[in-house]
């Protein structure tokens, strides 16, 4: 019950912001019109019961206008059937993507939100494969909530009208037991609890390692499609150094979890299949093997026995109502603890950005970054990079220089105000524009010109401009190629994507940029002509530059250098300082 509660408070949680949202009257509409129509079936169903004792009697007695009557009365109630779940259906459909819509939209919103989806990495959180999340199960959460929730709606409902029709039946036709009548007052209704609660409970019993089983299922299903994609997304590396066999290998090991899982959710489940596939069997027969006693004894007519199976049908039915979706009920409690796990990751990372314990992005009076009593540390608290005091002042060049592993792109980082392990605060004048660099560039797949301009929105640059920074950049034979779609990270070599990144950064022309070994796969010609660009077309902004070759100082007005001082890196010979070498001529 404990785990119940808990799984309903979570559903609740989860489900309710879309009804309070700004598309809650259309939500609200539409729900309230799927239920209307449940229980308008449930009417029906009801007026069937009853139309099934009139037709059977009317069969026994060869009542031949009774019999058309009655012919007439069920296509009036077909029709209406039909109708009613045709309509129920599509408004449940209807329903169910704009909710997921809602939710999608929601989920991404949050996941996408200020680095959130890189914190979350960082942190390492439990929430695995969250392109699945937004997807898969946002889908079944949806459809499954509204399918288990409708459903336990109709059978509380049909419970309680074909109760009183059963409970009515029960005295109409009594208990008979080696020719004595036995009377038990309702004695139908309480035959189907007992019946019901047996059911329940052994079918609990049974299942109920399928909840962990299908979230794992999940999760593994989840890994291993999104290794599939590692693969393909890095096919060259694995063609170049012929890791082909490997990467089977490890596709397989992880397949064959999936199958390990999958083996026992088949072994669990054909228990539980056999047990329900017998329960309803034996529903079948059930009432007719304690009413047809008083039929022989000519208690009743042949129309209400039929009656009664239906109505006890019915009420079994409704009393079973977890016997029959405890499948689907498994998978959808591993859909819920999915989102709840993913939500709750979501929080960790924005609680993680402003804690304040971490590092602080903070508005510099002047038009410079300043680092105050900065320590970066890893995600596990090691210490990793000391600054104070240092300032990056508008229009001027740095170089910073030091060893591998040291934290250079880990104090970019910090400065980007992504990282937030550590203390201490980066000052960024207002308004300031920031742009990083990396090794390797970021290209979104789709249109070259919109690759190139990212992240602004498509438009934001004349097809002229970008194809006069893609010329600049030295990349003729692309600059023609703007309309033209395709997976950039992919075709280009990293020489070309570097070039097309410092492009971006002509086309944006940001305040300070910042390059981490942005130009480390070009030729030092090729990379003094592009430094001698980015000093001609952005004369005001300040450049930082992560770079290991000599020929860079040359380019900078400023040079610092990371030392290490115990665990500590700092720039400079001093802990928790930044001191700085002699001024470099820049040319």
């Amino acid at each position: 019950m404990k785990n119940i509660r808990a799984t309903l408070a979570t559903v609740w949680r989860i489900a309710i912001p879309y009804f309070r949202s700004e598309d809650k009257w259309a939500g609200r509409g539409l729900l309230g019109a799927v239920i209307a129509i449940e229980l308008a079936l449930v009417g029906n169903d009801v007026l069937l019961n009853q139309w099934r004792s009139r037709f059977y009697n009317a069969l026994q007695d060869k009542n031949w206008d009774g019999f058309k009557r009655e012919m007439l009365v069920f296509c009036v109630l077909a029709t209406v059937s039909v109708a009613l779940g045709v309509y129920q259906l599509y408004l449940n459909q209807w329903l169910q993507i704009r909710w997921r819509n809602w939710m999608t939209n929601q989920y991404l919103s949050s996941w996408m939100h200020d680095a959130n989806h890189y914190r979350m990495q960082l942190a390492g959180d439990a929430a695995d494969n969250p392109d699945q999340r937004t997807s898969d199960d946002v889908k079944l959460f949806v459809s499954q909530t509204l399918g288990i929730g409708v459903g336990l709606l109709s059978s509380i409902v049909t419970l309680a009208s074909f109760v009183i029709i059963l409970w009515g039946l029960s005295a109409a036709a009594p208990l008979l037991l080696s020719g004595s009548e036995i009377a038990i007052p309702g004695y139908l209704v309480w035959a189907a609890l007992i019946y019901a609660i047996f059911g329940t409970a052994f079918t609990q019993w049974i299942g109920s390692p399928l909840v962990n089983l299908d979230f794992h299922q999940q999760r593994l299903e989840a890994d291993f499609r999104y290794n599939l994609v590692r693969v393909r997304e890095n096919s060259e590396q694995i063609a170049l150094l012929k890791g082909e066999s490997a990467e089977r290998e490890r596709l397989s090991e992880r397949f064959s979890r999936v199958v390990g899982n999958w083996y026992g959710i088949m072994s669990r489940t054909k228990r539980l299949t056999a047990f329900t596939q017998s329960y309803s069997q034996a529903a079948v027969v059930f009432p007719f093997a304690l009413v047809t006693p008083a039929y022989l004894a000519d208690k009743i007519q042949l129309g209400a026995l039929i009656q009664i199976s239906e109505a006890f049908g019915k009420v079994q039915d409704a009393l079973s109502f977890f016997v029959s979706v405890y499948r689907t009920m498994a998978e959808w409690r591993a859909v819920v603890a999915r989102l709840d796990g993913f939500e709750s990751s979501i929080r960790s990372a924005e609680t993680l950005a402003i804690d304040p314990a971490s590092i602080r992005i903070t508005q510099a009076p002047a038009r410079e970054i300043e680092l105050r009593q900065l320590l970066v540390s890893l995600p596990n608290g090691e210490p990793l990079v000391a600054a104070d005091g240092f300032h990056l002042r508008a229009s001027e060049r740095v170089l910073v220089t030091g060893p591998s592993g040291a934290g250079k792109s880990t104090l970019f980082r910090a400065i980007a105000g992504i990282w937030p392990f550590g203390k201490g605060a980066v000052a960024v004048p207002e308004k300031a524009k920031l742009m990083m660099l990396p090794q390797r560039p970021y290209f979104p797949i789709g249109r070259l010109g919109d690759a190139i301009i990212y992240p602004a929105p498509g438009g934001a640059f004349t097809s002229v401009q970008i194809s006069e920074a893609v010329l600049a950049v030295g990349l003729p034979n692309l600059a023609g190629r703007l309309d033209e779609d395709g997976h950039w990270n992919r075709t280009l070599s990293l020489g070309e994507q570097q070039r097309l990144g410092l492009a971006r950064a002509l086309l944006h022309a940001p305040d300070y940029l910042f390059l981490d070994e942005a130009t480390a796969s070009l030729d030092e010609p090729s990379e003094a002509r592009l430094y001698r660009l980015l000093a001609e077309k952005l004369p005001q902004a300040t450049i930082v530059s992560i770079g290991h070759r000599s020929t860079l100082d040359v380019f900078h007005t400023r040079k610092v250098a990371m030392v290490q001082d115990g665990k500590i890196h700092v720039l400079g010979n001093a802990a928790g300082t930044l001191a700085e070498t002699e001024p470099t001529a820049a040319r």
